[in-house]
């Protein structure tokens, strides 16, 4: 192999300014090729108006580790989505030390619950209510409806999830006296979602581009990247995911109407 010295030949002139510039062309294509290949392959393109959505929230699990809440409330954050619990019989351990400091901070709370295919849907919503106390003022319970592990491969027929499903939101509902929200993939909305559950509010997950769901309906939150980095936490996950209401300040003030 010939190792060419960068000092052996300097083009003069009009050769060196095209130089100059395919080689600038060459370390940004090379940054754009691999800001791709960490983004699955796909750019990201996302950047929500701050205009358009003006109201920011988080959402984090005990992946975030310990977390200044204080420190995220004075980053333009209002609200909190904190992992509770999943499927029939797990807690997240960091979730009542969230729970409480985040109240603290002044940012409105919601609690959310990993759904599971492998357990059933009134179980699970036994899980969640054992975990997470009520208060005024809190966001809707939240259900994370996503194809998992092998899951993805072999995802279960539409069918069987939604009477699993149906009886943990009703269960939730009636406990909580508000009607919860879900929270989707694009795939697992499509699969399980799409023409149903037209009552509910949907949480969207696009860290592409802005939502447009399969039947039209509109959303009400949009998870829009998986790699935000804020000041406020030291957990083994360097990242946190970043969310806007679709709404005004106001309209986020008095939600939800039920």
């Amino acid at each position: 192999m010939m190792l060419f010295s960068a000092s052996s030949h300097r083009p003069h002139g009009a050769a060196g300014r095209i130089a100059g510039a395919c080689l600038f062309a060459g370390i940004v294509l090379a940054a754009a090729a691999a800001a791709v290949l960490l983004n699955d392959g796909l750019p990201r393109l996302n950047a929500p108006s701050q205009s358009r959505y003006p109201v920011r929230g988080v959402d984090v699990s005990a992946y975030q580790g310990d977390i200044d809440w204080q420190a995220l409330a004075r980053q333009g954050v209002s609200f909190a989505f904190i992992k509770a619990t999943e499927g029939s019989g797990s807690q997240d351990p960091n979730f009542q030390q969230n729970w409480q400091q985040a109240r603290q901070s002044g940012l409105r709370a919601g609690a959310y619950h990993f759904f599971s295919f492998d357990s059933g849907g009134e179980t699970q919503a036994e899980n969640f209510i054992r975990t997470v106390e009520p208060f005024d003022g809190m966001l809707p319970p939240v259900v994370d409806v996503e194809l998992y592990g092998d899951r993805k491969l072999h995802p279960p027929a539409r069918e069987e999830v939604t009477e699993q499903l149906t009886l943990l939101l009703k269960r939730l509902e009636e406990h909580y006296g508000m009607r919860p929200m879900l929270y989707a993939t694009g795939s697992a909305y499509d699969r399980y979602l799409a023409g149903e559950y037209e009552e509910y509010d949907i949480w969207i997950r696009n860290v592409y581009f802005t939502p447009s769901l399969k039947d039209g309906r509109d959303w009400t939150f949009w998870q829009y990247t998986d790699r935000g980095q804020l000041d406020g936490y030291a957990g083994e996950e360097p990242y946190i995911d970043l969310n806007v209401f679709c709404g005004t300040e106001e309209e986020f003030a008095a939600y939800p109407e039920n």
